[in-house]
């Protein structure tokens, strides 16, 4: 297809006319088929939107918009930082001015301030920054990377965030200290025995003995007691309950049981 380029003629009157390329039938059939894009209309108090439109330009409509909502937190952060950095007894001043919330925009500021403009993620939005905003600029970093490379929405990295914060806590939470208990094995097998025939789990028989016997040595019966039996209760077997709960009670009597531990 050639092109046609207009150019400057001399006119019936001695001027200059221009010459326009004249679209062959096939251009106009062309783009009488291509549907007129209807613009819509943003006004201070909503939208206009055209009477019929095609699903792809509502839905480019909305893209647009969220853009324009998410620059307008970064605009109104970097305004705020600029008005508090060169007019500090004035800068609120402009805030009422403006009628915009002092909070917000304290909110908006702290987050531009911790994120300079080469550090800012066009792929994320200004709520994924501000989650990590709190962070040291490493860590800041390293989660922008990997909600980026994720393509993660700001709730799938707050559960990250919340993930990864959990974890921290139970790797740092001490361990408690345990202790080897050794004891013959014909007493330990008798021990055995004794908790099969009672239907209740054997540790939990040997913990509700030892914690009764120790409540009784140092005369606070209420409390352990009480833990021996719901331990016991945890760990009978169908309807053997009664009868487990009363052989613990009755075992717990036997308080001189020889055994030695070692640290």
């Amino acid at each position: 297809m050639m092109a046609h380029q207009a150019g400057p003629t001399a006119g019936p009157h001695g001027g200059t006319a221009t010459t326009v390329p004249q679209a062959t039938p096939r251009q106009a059939r062309a783009a009488a088929s291509v549907p007129r894009r209807v613009p819509v209309l943003t006004t201070k108090v909503g939208l206009q939107m055209p009477a019929k439109m095609a699903y792809d330009e509502w839905e480019r409509a909305g893209r647009q918009l969220a853009d324009v909502l998410d620059s307008s937190s970064w605009w109104l952060g970097d305004w705020m930082v600029y008005g508090k950095d060169h007019y500090t007894d004035r800068y609120q001043r402009g805030i009422r001015a403006a009628g915009l919330s002092y909070q917000t925009l304290r909110n908006y500021a702290w987050v531009s301030r911790r994120f300079d403009h080469t550090r800012r993620r066009p792929a994320l939005s200004f709520q994924h920054h501000a989650e990590l905003a709190s962070m040291q600029v490493p860590d800041q970093e390293l989660w922008l990377d990997r909600a980026e490379q994720g393509q993660w929405t700001t709730k799938q990295l707050r559960g990250a965030l919340r993930a990864a914060r959990q974890g921290e806590q139970q790797s740092a939470a001490p361990a408690e200290p345990s202790r080897r208990l050794e004891v013959p094995g014909s007493r330990l097998e008798w021990w055995h025995q004794a908790a099969r025939q009672l239907g209740v789990d054997f540790e939990q028989w040997v913990t509700a003995t030892l914690d009764s016997a120790a409540a009784t040595a140092l005369e606070a019966p209420g409390a352990p007691a009480e833990r021996a039996e719901t331990a016991a209760l945890k760990g009978v077997q169908g309807g053997q309950g009664v009868q487990g709960v009363q052989g613990v009670k009755a075992l717990a009597g036997q308080r001189s049981l020889p055994v030695a531990i070692s640290a």
